[in-house]
């Protein structure tokens, strides 16, 4: 099994701004796979399912950001899994608006949701997926901007972005993840 985790914050206020991209993920990822996000549990919504001949548990936090790490140990020690059977989608502001990258393993790089994680977990050896929403502006603080609504003209991109996402987490599950690291993780 595999437990697919997007980063967010619960409630309308955090609704499509730059660090739930996470959740957008999810979202669509549940919506094209047919499963139903309709689970209260372990500190998220959750919804079983499968995809690509593999049982999947999507996952939304509804911890705040900075203690999503309570709700990944909780799945994890419930299904008795390891961090190598997690897959984390959340946003990044040091990447360029709709760029992907996914890494197998490192820091935080100043995002609290993975400090977090890899606190829990006491290492930093899980896949993820990091989606573009930057560059963050120099005039502007970054707990404010990826809490920002994306204008009209970003809207276009990160809907590409999020769609590309979902291929990507598909290719993992169907290729594995070198293949999915070469065709995803380009410039």
């Amino acid at each position: 099994m595999k437990i697919i985790i997007g980063l967010g914050n619960k409630g309308l206020k955090y609704a499509q701004t730059r660090h739930n991209i996470g959740f957008e993920v999810i979202e669509l990822l549940a919506h094209r796979h047919n499963i139903p996000m309709n689970q209260r549990k372990f500190k998220g919504i959750v919804g079983q399912g499968v995809i690509a001949g593999e049982k999947v548990l999507l996952v939304m936090p509804l911890t705040y950001m900075n203690l999503s790490g309570e709700c990944v140990r909780e799945v994890l020690d419930f299904y008795k899994l390891s961090a190598e059977d997690i897959i984390v989608i959340y946003d990044d502001l040091s990447m360029d608006l709709g760029a992907l990258r996914i890494r197998d393993k490192g820091s935080a790089g100043g995002h609290n949701g993975i400090k977090n994680i890899i606190s829990h977990l006491g290492q930093d050896a899980f896949l993820r997926l990091k989606v573009g929403v930057g560059p963050q502006p120099p005039n502007v603080k970054a707990e404010h901007f990826v809490l920002d609504r994306f204008n009209k003209s970003e809207i276009e991109k990160m809907t590409d972005s999020i769609e590309h996402t979902v291929n990507a987490i598909e290719s993992i599950l169907e290729q594995g993840v070198n293949y999915a690291m070469n065709n995803y993780n380009k410039k």
